[in-house]
């Protein structure tokens, strides 16, 4: 299940704290830094669109994240996702479940025609959740930090 995170949700992560009425799973849903980064990213997409990310939740525990990585792009009406599942709770199928509940909730919302996401071309985990939810492949592309991605697309 995913829920709306909000700033106040952040932070109380980013204290270690489970926002109410949930809990923490055993292990963090993602370090320090990268909440952080997620926080602020949320933060600046909120300012143009909402959701800006959301909190994927199993029973009652926090077990991962997914937001937009950009702004809805205008001429396509396409949404870059980006998620991550706590360590402990990988090979689950939570990620698989987490995009399937996004892109059901884009084929709801009239501002979004397609969701975009890009893979690590070793991350075989998260190119099978995506294509187990109908993403295709539709390019690749080098990245300075993260070397070599795939490109993923599914129209909504």
């Amino acid at each position: 299940m995913l829920i709306e995170a909000t700033t106040q949700d952040f932070a109380a992560l980013l204290r270690g704290e489970a926002p109410a009425p949930y809990r923490l799973c055993d292990s963090p849903v993602a370090p320090q830094d990268v909440l952080a980064m997620l926080a602020r990213l949320a933060d600046q997409i909120g300012l143009t669109f909402r959701p800006s990310a959301w909190m994927i939740v199993e029973n009652d525990e926090i077990v991962g994240l997914i937001s937009p990585t950009q702004t809805l792009d205008a001429a396509d009406r396409s949404l870059r996702v980006g998620y991550g599942v706590a360590t402990s709770r990988q090979g689950r199928g939570v990620a698989t479940r987490a995009v399937g509940d996004l892109a059901a909730w884009a084929r709801s919302d009239d501002r979004v025609r397609a969701l975009t996401a890009e893979t690590s071309v070793d991350n075989l985990a998260s190119q099978k959740a995506l294509a187990r939810n109908g993403f295709e492949v539709v390019g690749a592309r080098e990245d300075d930090e993260d070397g070599r991605l795939i490109c993923w697309r599914l129209e909504v």
